[in-house]
């Protein structure tokens, strides 16, 4: 990416820097504004193919598929690489056309990519049988070598997880618990919800301990509030009382 923006004059290339370093740092827990740092630096540097490819992500973050395969395919072109592939399927998928992502997945640009773009275009092609109600068919495309292996890679974890979670759509309830903990065993960075779905298949329910003592506190304050409005209450009344005796005994006094 620094390669790509020394071909921009220096204040400009630093401009469009920090913009996709507010890309990068904000994709996952602000996609929105991630976004909107990204149509700045595409404003600023439309023909750089790094820009393009963030822009894409941004977009494809914000569920924007359209216009992320458009980018996407803007960055394919200026580079000539397959790696975005993958991704480029997932789009399709978004915009609800699972066929084409299947006929994306048995192009020759699957047999260009590394190891971990071909897992990624294999879930990406079980997704789409997932969406054509193909479970029996999405269960056989993520039957794998990568599946059936024991070495653990970064991409070992969604493999499982998305197997497991397509035997458990079709009903094989004890496989599908069999692959979430395989997952859950090789998800290392809690990059999946494993072992809440495997807390779930075991009737585990998790009560948020925070979240009571909050409800506990409400009441109590609720239960403070009302007692101490009850006790003003009874003050005015008493109030009243002493002053409706002053005036009757002011009324005597005039009379007598």
């Amino acid at each position: 990416m620094r390669q790509e923006l020394m071909s921009l004059p220096k204040g400009l290339a630093e401009d469009v820097a920090r913009n996709l370093v507010m890309v990068a740092d904000l994709l996952d827990e602000d996609p929105e504004q991630a976004y909107a740092y990204s149509r700045i630096a595409l404003r600023l540097a439309s023909r750089v193919a790094a820009v393009r490819e963030a822009a894409g992500f941004a977009a494809y973050a914000t569920q924007k598929y359209s216009e992320a395969l458009a980018e996407f395919r803007a960055a394919r072109r200026m580079t000539g690489g397959v790696e975005l592939w993958p991704v480029m399927a997932d789009c399709e998928r978004g915009m609800g056309r699972p066929e084409r992502a299947l006929a994306m997945a048995g192009e020759p640009e699957v047999q260009k990519l590394d190891k971990a773009g071909q897992v990624e275009m294999r879930l990406v092609a079980a997704g789409a049988r997932r969406d054509m109600d193909q479970l029996d068919a999405a269960i056989v495309t993520l039957q794998s070598p990568e599946l059936a292996s024991t070495a653990v890679h970064p991409w070992t974890a969604r493999l499982r997880y998305a197997y497991a979670d397509a035997l458990l759509a079709a009903g094989r309830e004890t496989e599908a618990r069999e692959w979430f903990a395989k997952a859950l065993e090789a998800d290392k960075d809690g990059a999946t919800d494993a072992s809440d779905r495997l807390a779930e298949l075991d009737g585990v329910e998790f009560v948020d301990a925070i979240d009571d003592l909050d409800e506990d506190a409400d009441v109590d304050v609720d239960a403070d509030v009302d007692e101490s409005a009850s006790a003003d209450v009874a003050d005015e009344a008493d109030q009243d009382d002493e002053d409706d005796e002053d005036e009757d005994d002011e009324d005597r006094g005039d009379r007598d």
